[in-house]
């Protein structure tokens, strides 16, 4: 890209108005393509490594690099919202009768809160440059947010595969705005994971058959939101007490260290009774009283049915014998996930002493 003095400024200044918006961080990369990112993309794909999530494979093409999925894109402005909790993640490990949930669900959709504010900045640089073209995105198109964000310098990717930052740990949320704008690109991120492997040890599931490379089959993030239908026997009782998503891999990075929820976007701070919740109220919800309880959730998108069925296995694990009753009540839930979830939490409780 050519060096352009008045688009340098311009750069500054959109950093500056990013800021202001709310991201904590900005980036710049090209939107050309990367032939390691397309090889490593292809070689996840072709392993089976997705599961299920058939939309990784059926436009990669389009996500193997910006331009294959807009011809015209020359810059890719990578941005990072931070959602750094204010307590540790791993704090109800000990605490069975308790819900787990995924730090970044317990607050608002962050899909609304990023997107508003990625529009904003979209329209702020519209004004500036009336004949530049842009699209936004944040994580529901065919875009590779991690790898971006990597190349635009905001972090790299651990060994976790998630991307980490020196200022604000594992707790980054990624948008991206694609350009027509030639914007310098920024120097990549560099990896300085060395030897550590906190977040391979960490993980319930062995999700990780090396570092760098995430099998999404194994993953408890995976199996509790994407996944439909049963869970393996294999995985339930590493699920432990987690109910949606898994913090594991992300809350034992030292990185962390930096992270401080002073940086938190503030439309984004978590639901007091989302952060310690008891599985009994969960377990009564009907369709009904999900939808109203988790409305403006990420949470609300896998529906009753599957929550259910993630809070059953969690009930069994607990040897909480007062939770029987509501497992009972479940056995012949009209959902076979929940109920299959149901008989396999009840047979659990049964055998706890």
């Amino acid at each position: 890209m050519v060096k352009n003095p008045s688009l340098k400024a311009l750069q500054e200044d959109l950093r500056k108005e990013a800021r202001a918006l709310g991201f904590a961080a900005c980036g710049f990369t090209s939107a050309g393509e990367d032939r390691t990112r397309t090889e490593r993309l292809e070689e996840w794909l072709g392993e089976g490594r997705h599961g299920s999530m058939e939309w990784m494979e059926a436009r990669k093409e389009q996500r193997a690099f910006p331009q294959g999925l807009w011809s015209e894109a020359r810059s890719v402005i990578a941005l990072g919202m931070s959602y750094a909790p204010d307590v540790d993640p791993l704090a109800l490990e000990g605490n069975p009768d308790k819900a787990r949930i995924s730090v970044y669900a317990q607050g608002r959709d962050y899909h609304d809160v990023v997107k508003k504010a990625l529009k904003a900045l979209a329209r702020w640089l519209i004004e500036q440059e009336p004949d530049s073209e842009l699209k936004v995105f944040v994580d529901t198109a065919p875009v590779m947010e991690k790898p971006l964000g990597e190349a635009a310098g905001i972090g790299w990717q651990g060994k976790h595969t998630n991307l980490v930052s020196r200022e604000h740990g594992s707790w980054l949320f990624l948008g991206a705005i694609y350009s027509t704008l030639p914007f310098e690109p920024d120097a990549p991120g560099r990896d300085v994971c060395g030897s550590c492997r906190a977040c391979q040890d960490a993980c319930p599931t062995a999700a990780f058959p090396s570092p760098y490379r995430l099998d999404a089959r194994r993953c408890i993030s995976y199996l509790t939101i994407e996944h439909k239908g049963p869970i393996a026997e294999e995985f339930r009782e590493a699920l432990g007490n987690r109910i949606y998503g898994c913090d594991d891999c992300l809350a034992v990075c030292p990185w962390n260290k930096f992270a401080d929820s002073a940086h938190r976007h503030l439309k984004l701070a978590p639901r007091e009774e989302l952060q310690a919740p008891d599985l009994a109220r969960f377990l009564a919800f009907d369709d009904a009283g999900f939808r109203q309880f988790f409305s403006g959730s990420p949470i609300k998108r896998i529906g009753r049915d599957r929550f259910v069925r993630n809070c059953l296995y969690a009930a069994g694990n607990s040897g909480s014998a007062w939770l029987a009753p509501l497992v009972e009540a479940l056995r012949g839930d009209p959902d076979p996930a929940v109920s299959d979830a149901a008989d396999w939490a009840a047979a659990r409780l049964r055998a706890f002493p």
